[in-house]
């Protein structure tokens, strides 16, 4: 199979099982529930948002169930990183919720608290380290002494403790310390003992937990939806995700590589636009979209492709800019040694009966 280097240009017309078409308003799906006066203008990357969000599905699904064809059509995707379609099926939120928030019952603050504990650093390997080295992550056994420690040896070793997937603020000027995990740490304290946990389960909506959160050191918009939305998996809120959408840089990235203009739509409303039209899109641009067993795209799904696509479109469209002006895709394709395990999702979402019962499984 034919590779590609990290830096080089990437043929569309190269991947038979591609095409580029010609995008015009005309295209555009009337929204259900979202219209607005003037609709967005959109370029050829917006048909390759659906084709993109196809391939990526399907890849998902033959990585379950042991088939490696659909990565193999496609040069891109077999090179290089991408998240899956669905924020709730990737490694990393799959291993959150079930080993961090479902592993057993919680309290309200030790479940706030393991999440910020594994959420700050966003790295499967440092949970592990500190449950290994130190026990169950709960609050009622916290200090912050021999949290310090850990992860300090790690880093002494040479190890990482946070992963690339976003950068968080250090945090030095609120709590001094050159280590920035030293200050996470303390963020981490205070929200416990502001008494977050209760306070945040209080809460009318879900935007009102995104605002909340953001009150607190190094929670910016990106860091603060991504608290929410992981907030939500957890039996501590049940709001749906399509009630509030804040779009982070990536998103606004691929949303202006998708449409020249945007209309009277802003970058929250395209991102609701796209989630209401879904079914029509996928029938025009990519037939065939295998769904998460029956769950459609939500707002931070939809928010998540534009953020992979924008990536995407850097080799696959190199003619259109976006905003950030960048032009390769750094991070490369590697596979995990991890086992792949069966998928499991919020019980209150009551897909994982779907799950055991596909027959796929067994074949």
């Amino acid at each position: 199979m034919k590779k590609i280097a990290p830096n080089q240009q990437y043929d569309l017309y190269q991947d038979p099982s591609s095409k580029q078409r010609r995008v015009s308003a005309r295209d555009l799906p009337k929204p259900h529930i979202f219209l607005r006066r003037r609709m967005p203008t959109p370029t050829p990357v917006f048909a390759t948002y659906w084709d993109f969000a196809k391939r990526r599905q399907d890849i998902y699904f033959s990585r379950l169930f042991g088939s490696m064809r659909s990565l193999e059509e496609n040069y891109v995707l077999r090179h290089f990183r991408f998240t899956n379609a669905y924020r709730s099926s990737d490694r990393v939120s799959q291993y959150l919720i079930r080993h961090v928030l479902y592993d057993q019952s919680w309290s309200n603050t030790d479940l706030f608290f393991r999440l910020l504990i594994f959420k700050f650093f966003n790295k499967i390997e440092t949970w592990e380290a500190l449950q290994s080295s130190l026990g169950p992550v709960s609050w009622s056994n916290y200090s912050f002494k021999e949290y310090d420690h850990c992860l300090s040896q790690i880093m002494s070793k040479g190890g990482r403790i946070y992963s690339a997937a976003y950068i968080m603020p250090s945090g030095i000027t609120i709590y001094g310390y050159k280590r920035k995990h030293r200050n996470h740490l303390k963020i981490i304290e205070s929200m416990i003992s502001s008494r977050a946990p209760d306070r945040i389960a209080q809460l009318p909506d879900f935007k009102s937990v995104y605002l909340f959160l953001r009150e607190y050191p190094c929670v910016g918009p990106f860091v603060g939806y991504q608290l929410a939305i992981d907030l939500n998996y957890s039996a501590l809120l049940n709001f749906s995700e399509n009630d509030f959408v804040e779009p982070g840089p990536g998103a606004l990235d691929g949303i202006a590589k998708c449409f020249s203009d945007l209309g009277d739509y802003s970058p929250a409303d395209i991102i609701r636009y796209v989630t209401d039209i879904q079914d029509e899109a996928f029938s025009i641009f990519a037939p065939e979209f295998q769904t998460l067993w029956g769950r459609k795209l939500h707002l931070i799904d939809c928010q998540n492709l534009f953020c992979e696509v924008s990536k995407y479109a850097r080799v696959v469209h190199p003619d259109i800019e976006g905003l950030s002006k960048r032009t390769r895709i750094k991070q490369a394709y590697k596979a995990s040694n991890r086992p792949v395990e069966r998928p499991w999702f919020p019980p209150k979402w009551r897909l994982n009966e779907a799950i055991e019962c596909d027959p796929r499984w067994n074949t």
